[in-house]
């Protein structure tokens, strides 16, 4: 493996936390004035990231996709969950509950698995679920619960086609290979809801962006820098993310801020920062 300059690894770093921020405006951008429905998006989200994926795969040596259906089947539980979310979510609350809950699967399994956790990083456990509780508890500010539980599933379906993702292997093919067979999940849902089926120009550009773009070519370039990360650094830049979709959401969409996602996002951020730094300092 040819190893990245610093700048350019970090460079690859930024544009793929960049691109994962950009999932969230997009798919809320096209969601939130009804221009298209959810299920066409993941639908179009799915089929052009399969694509882009294939195209990027095949363009390496003709490499083979790889992945398999109970992976696809998550992939599509979490790209169909974070669609009907958005219906109802502010860009960076739903950023922000999606991380929460893919990192709380990948603590949860660690733990399972018989991992020990320091003081501090039960400290930081701690901090993380109080401002998960802060930002769910009743009140003028609090995001819609139904939004709120479907983006938590999301989170937990992304984090178990993660989990299933570890290991040896090419992950890029293994990409590609589960949006393939996400495909006829998608369609499936799409035909069921059918009646419900609109699409605009705007909402159609969105979601091909937001799969061809944002999670193609963002998976492929974020794919392309871990094997160059520590784990922790891996795990602690994806931080990043939650802020800059609430940024991006404030600026870009005109999402007004509120002290509770501010306060929210520092207690689970920080905690959540806490473990994973914790955690790899004691390996």
């Amino acid at each position: 493996m040819q190893a990245l300059s610093g700048t350019r690894l970090w460079l690859l770093v930024a544009a793929a936390m960049l691109a994962f921020a950009g999932n969230s405006v997009l798919c809320r951008l096209a969601l939130r004035d009804g221009g298209i429905d959810a299920a066409s998006f993941t639908t179009l989200r799915l089929v052009s990231g399969a694509a882009v994926l294939w195209l990027i795969v095949r363009l390496r040596c003709g490499a083979r996709s790889g992945g398999d259906m109970l992976s696809a089947f998550a992939l599509f539980a979490y790209a169909a969950g974070f669609s009907f979310a958005y219906l109802t979510l502010p860009t960076g609350t739903g950023a922000l509950l999606l991380f929460g809950a893919v990192q709380a699967i990948m603590i949860g399994r660690g733990l399972m698995a018989g991992e020990r956790l320091a003081a501090l990083q039960w400290c930081g456990l701690v901090l993380a679920l109080g401002g998960l509780a802060g930002l769910l508890l009743p009140g003028v500010s609090a995001p819609p619960p139904g939004g709120a539980l479907l983006m938590v599933v999301a989170g937990i379906a992304w984090g178990v086609y993660s989990l299933r993702g570890r290991g040896a292997g090419d992950a890029i093919a293994k990409t590609a290979g589960n949006f393939m067979r996400a495909v006829p999940f998608a369609l499936a849902l799409s035909l069921f809801l059918l009646r419900d089926a609109r699409a605009d120009s705007v909402g159609i550009a969105c979601a091909v962006a937001s799969g061809a773009l944002t999670s193609g070519i963002g998976y492929a370039i974020w794919y392309t820098a871990l094997p160059h990360l520590r784990a922790a650094s891996a795990a602690t830049v994806q931080l990043s993310v939650p802020a800059l979709a609430a940024l991006a959401g404030i600026v870009l969409l005109g999402e007004p801020p509120t002290w509770r996602l501010l306060f929210a996002t520092l207690a689970i951020l920080g905690g959540i920062a806490l473990v994973v730094r914790v955690r790899s300092r004691a390996k």
